[in-house]
């Protein structure tokens, strides 16, 4: 159930822009040639990206203001059977209007001013609740915000929400105490993949322009795969974790979840930087390019290499149908596609996830960090609270058990190891056979129905077991029109060539479709 923050917000039922009646209908719209014509805004809303969105404001075709309304109704129209949404800042439409008297002004903060976004519910903000989706949290106001929610304000992003997640992040069903179970806008009886399922039901409901998530073991890809969206899970260090409560700090990343890959790179700008607070990001020095914009370039496949890892496909024949067909278009578009083993890949695959043992360590200092507010001071509180969902207690008993890291040889090996090898075996077959990215399924198995169970795969550990980049794109739907995800991995610091890859394949087959909602 939805919970407001604040008060109740009124919302309209209608939207007028520009002389045009915008309908809230879901249904799909084919991709205009030419979205904006002759000054005018005409690609239905609910699609534009935000280059179309930007471009309408600037022509004085839309406000921002008329854009909260517009999602903020359609919130109000379809959420009740998605559930993706847990908190709404009542002063969205606030925001919005001074942001239409900054750009009036001639002030435009940057890409992102006056387009509103959705948050996964564990992103800090200052203004809302941050909970990941726990009743142990519930009504936990940060001090501050995160530094990646800081880098969205600061480029005039209006953060319209807060969206559900598989509490404290910890698998791919998205269902919390706080937030309920989320449905997949393609299928209301499946589950929306997780953990930052609900940010990726909302982006795929046209509930905000954009969103972010975080990914310890798949939770931006798997929900991205499962929405008919593109994902990033950007390289370790490439952005701040600072105010995101945390899962394992070893793995945890924050990207970005949106419609195309545009507006996934427009995202990736805006968060992407050097953050004292989280001193992993040194790394990303030198390696972030003015803009990630820049490689959007249709004919961005013509002589790439790519390397298909067979090993990872599964058994299910509409995954490997629509990857095999995936296969076929990227050759089309100019792609040298071969066969690869990716060396030790099930030595990789079979360590296991580092939120088995750092989570209480990582929870507790995040709980540290929110003073004498704090509504839980560790995990043992919200294990003896009873505050969470029933399915998580086991997990969280486990995890609290741990009473050091550093006397744990498993874990020990882990760390030494783990990255390591993932490391060396990843560089191995992309060098030597030249390749600009491995393809795979993002997950071998379809959103399963809502209390069966969802298979997990192995493929998305490669990313943060290495540390290397990935990004999910859409490859299509199985005949029963569910969507697939096709995933590409690269070098460190490779997002420039991820884009420029999934941006070719993204024109050249026009996978996106929006969900009919009802």
């Amino acid at each position: 159930m939805r919970k407001w923050y604040r008060k109740p917000i009124t919302f309209a039922t209608s939207l007028v822009l520009a002389g045009s009646l915008y309908s809230t209908s879901a249904a799909a719209a084919p991709k205009a040639a030419n979205p904006v014509e002759k000054g005018r805004f005409t690609e239905q809303i609910e699609e534009a990206s935000i280059f179309d969105l930007q471009h309408a404001m600037q022509k004085g075709d839309l406000t921002s203001e008329e854009l909260v309304k517009f999602y903020l109704d359609r919130i109000e129209e379809y959420d009740d059977s998605i559930n993706s949404i847990i908190t709404i800042d009542e002063d969205a439409i606030a925001e919005a209007k001074q942001l239409d008297k900054e750009r009036k002004a001639g002030k435009v903060r940057g890409k992102l001013h006056g387009i509103p976004v959705i948050l996964k519910d564990n992103y800090d903000t200052y203004d809302m609740p941050t909970t990941a989706g726990s009743l142990s949290l519930e009504g936990s106001v940060p001090p501050d915000d995160a530094y990646q929610t800081k880098k969205f304000r600061e480029e005039g992003a209006i953060i319209l929400g807060k969206a559900n997640l598989h509490e404290f992040a910890f698998g791919y069903l998205t269902i919390s105490s706080l937030g309920g179970q989320t449905y997949n806008p393609y299928d209301l009886t499946r589950y929306p993949g997780g953990s930052s399922g609900g940010t990726a039901a909302a982006v795929a409901s046209n509930f905000a322009a954009v969103g972010l998530g975080t990914d310890t073991g798949g939770s931006i890809r798997v929900p991205a795969s499962f929405n008919n969206l593109v994902g990033i899970r950007p390289t370790m260090g490439l952005a701040s974790r600072d105010g995101i409560i945390p899962l394992a700090l070893t793995q945890d990343v924050g990207g970005p979840i949106a419609r195309t890959v545009e507006d996934a790179a427009i995202v990736l700008d805006a968060i992407a930087g050097y953050d004292p607070a989280d001193p992993v990001t040194a790394a990303s020095n030198g390696y972030i390019p003015k803009t990630y914009t820049h490689y959007l370039k249709k004919n961005g496949l013509k002589n790439a290499r790519i390397g298909v890892v067979r090993a990872l496909f599964g058994n299910d024949p509409q995954i490997n149908k629509g990857m095999d067909q995936a296969i076929e278009d990227m050759e089309e578009l100019g792609a040298d596609v071969v066969e690869v083993t990716v060396p030790n890949l099930n030595k990789i695959i079979s360590y296991p996830s580092l939120s088995n043992f750092e989570f209480k360590f990582d929870l507790n200092d995040y709980l540290a960090s929110l003073g004498s507010n704090a509504p839980v001071k560790s995990l043992a509180e919200i294990i003896d609270s009873g505050k969470y969902d029933p399915s998580i207690k086991n997990s969280l008993i486990a995890r609290n058990n741990k009473e050091s890291l550093e006397n744990d040889p498993v874990y020990q090996d882990i760390i030494t190891n783990r990255s390591k090898l993932a490391k060396e075996s990843l560089n191995s077959v992309l060098n030597e056979n030249e390749l600009d990215a491995l393809v795979y399924p993002t997950l071998n198995s379809l959103p399963a129905v809502i209390g069966t169970n969802q298979g997990s795969g192995s493929a998305p550990m490669l990313s943060p077991f290495s540390g290397f980049p990935a990004l999910s794109v859409p490859a299509g739907f199985s005949d029963s029109g569910l969507p697939i995800g096709m995933e590409m991995l690269g070098r460190e610091f490779a997002e420039p060539t991820l884009i420029k890859l999934a941006y070719s394949y993204q024109e050249g087959t026009e996978h996106r479709k929006a969900p009919v909602l009802k």
